[in-house]
């Protein structure tokens, strides 16, 4: 089975802007640079008719949510403005646009998610890490909050990332070994290595053996040879420079733990996501640059975050049980 073609992430982002613009009244529209994006691009008119398709079939269950849960939504911004209002007189606005928005296309409704996950051939919850042998006897564990699709036959092995993260134990059998996430591909024969989406860019960490990335299609792109214990990132076509990274600590996931070295927190939250039954949304962009070091175990994101809290004196408030907001 051939798989679709690959459309980046910053491409669906545009589709979903386009999307949301035009179900705005008329005044708001432009017609004529929407026509422009979809010329622009012959995977921008395929990328745009999904994202109208998932809006379309999500349109009555997310009435109805939204019908169900504005009071409550309309009672926590009240309080939020009170308290705000000296401060941030057009803090309820943004507030009310970054929940409403968490809340259509990313808090607990996802249906971009299960619309995704028809084609996937393995798919895992929130807070589940499944172990799983491929056909060939290859091992792969499957992050929680994840989705992978396998296409193989006699010219190569072929996963398709969907969504989340992977790691991989290859077993060594003459067909090359290939990894597509994004844009981007890692390929290889024999090695452990993991590769993870993330909201901006995705990553290749390798634990053992080689592997070459490329941040798109065809042998004529430029890849990186990554060794154990090196990591590379690509984003929207373009390849990172790798770097060092202790690779244990990278995969402690597979045994429970999420361990980061000075990283971002917003990449911090965004991982803990992957363990929670809806969406972490951080609201503040100063407070999602500041680093963080530690280790947390993954099965309770809310200690998790208890324990950021308490170091970097942010605030949180966890709505309906599946949305936690983060300022």
């Amino acid at each position: 089975m051939t798989p679709p073609p690959f459309m980046s992430t910053a491409q669906e982002r545009e589709a979903w802007r386009w999307l949301l613009q035009r179900q705005a009244p008329d005044g708001l529209r432009d017609e004529p640079a929407f026509e422009r994006w979809l010329a622009a691009d012959p995977r921008h008119p395929q990328v745009y008719a999904r994202a109208e398709a998932v809006w379309t079939l999500s349109a009555a269950p997310a009435a109805r949510l939204a019908q169900e849960e504005s009071a409550a939504l309309a009672g926590y911004l009240a309080r939020m403005d009170v308290s705000r209002r000296r401060r941030a007189p057009a803090w309820s606005l943004a507030t009310a646009a970054c929940l409403l928005l968490a809340l259509w296309t990313g808090g607990w409704w996802q249906p971009e998610h299960w619309l995704g996950d028809l084609r996937a051939d393995y798919v895992s919850a929130p807070g589940e890490v499944r172990e799983l042998t491929l056909a060939d006897g290859s091992q792969l564990v499957l992050d929680g909050d994840s989705a992978l699709a396998v296409h193989f036959d006699a010219q190569q092995r072929q996963i398709e990332l969907l969504r989340g993260a992977a790691s991989f134990k290859v077993v060594r059998n003459g067909l090359p070994f290939v990894v597509r996430a994004e844009a981007g591909e890692a390929r290889v024969l024999g090695t452990e290595f993991e590769v993870r989406r993330l909201s901006r860019e995705t990553r290749v960490t390798v634990a053992s053996g080689q592997v070459a990335v490329r941040a798109g299609e065809g042998p004529e792109l430029p890849q990186a040879v990554l060794h154990a214990g090196q990591r590379v990132a690509f984003e929207d076509g373009r390849l990172g420079t790798p770097e060092a990274v202790d690779s244990n600590a990278a995969l402690a996931w597979r045994q429970g733990w999420l361990a980061f070295y000075q990283a971002p927190l917003g990449e911090v939250l965004e991982r803990l996501g992957d363990y929670y039954p809806g969406r972490i949304l951080l609201l503040d962009t100063e407070l999602a640059a500041r680093r963080v070091t530690g280790s947390f175990p993954s099965a309770d994101p809310h200690a998790a975050l208890n324990s950021l809290q308490a170091v970097l004196g942010f605030r949180q408030r966890e709505l309906f049980g599946r949305l936690i907001v983060v300022h």
